[in-house]
Formats: structure tokens, C-alpha cells, sequence
């Protein structure tokens, strides 16, 4: 009976720690330019079939293209990361990352948390530019 107890206490202090930990993963759409886009806590994710080098460019380029005011932009053969800001001062983080020579992995973050709608308009402005 006591084990029982136990058992019960245990489940029901883990019980809202494992309902709010569980990632934040959802698919939003399926490009032409790459695989299957994720928002993934806070940023939207996919990997596209171009290499690092185009990515970073049209992801400058987008940046420039949307008015955002760009404050550093870093492409080398394995990595990337572009920062902006809005017109609203809300930051905008672009990270790539090589996965192969022909294909490359986007990260996009708007704000602290994440803006999943602005990131949606940021990936569309990059694969117009691919």
C-alpha cells in the first residue's frame, strides 16, 4: 500500500513537468528547394539542397530584400550565421550549418521566442533566392 502511495506521489509530481518539456516540434511545410520544414523551439528548421556558400548569399540577400537592417552576415565552408534586426528592433538569427557539399541545414529564429509566421516569410525570400 505504501509503494503504491509512492507511486502516485511520484506520477503526479513528474506528470507536469513531462507535459510542458516535451519539445515543441511541428512540421509546416514541405519545400521544393529542400526537405520538410520544423519549428523547433522557437526556430524553424530544414535543410535545403544547395551548398553553404548560395545559402548564405541568398540568405544575405533576403535579409536585404525584407529592409531588415543587416548587422553581420558569417559564411565559411562549414557554418554560417547572419544576424538582423527589424524595423521594430527585433532580432533576427539566421544560422547554417554543412551537411553535405550539395546541401546545407537553416535555422531561423525571430525574437526571443521565436516568430514561426515572420521565419515562414524569411524562408520564402531565401528559396526565391536559390
Amino acid at each position: 500500500m505504501k509503494i503504491n502511495t509512492l507511486r502516485i506521489s511520484a506520477l503526479l509530481m513528474l506528470a507536469p513537468v513531462l507535459l510542458v518539456s516535451t519539445g515543441c516540434v511541428a512540421v509546416v511545410a514541405a519545400g521544393a528547394a529542400g526537405g520538410t520544414v520544423a519549428w523547433v523551439r522557437g526556430a524553424l528548421e530544414v535543410t535545403v539542397d544547395k551548398p553553404i556558400d548560395k545559402v548564405g548569399s541568398a540568405s544575405t540577400d533576403a535579409v536585404r530584400g525584407m529592409k531588415f537592417a543587416l548587422v553581420s552576415s558569417n559564411v565559411d565552408a562549414v557554418t554560417g550565421e547572419i544576424i538582423a534586426r527589424t524595423s521594430q528592433d527585433t532580432k533576427v538569427e539566421i544560422k547554417l550549418k554543412k551537411v553535405t557539399d550539395g546541401s546545407t541545414e537553416i535555422s531561423i529564429r525571430v525574437g526571443i521566442f521565436g516568430d514561426q509566421a515572420v521565419s515562414q516569410q524569411i524562408y520564402e525570400e531565401i528559396k526565391k533566392r536559390l
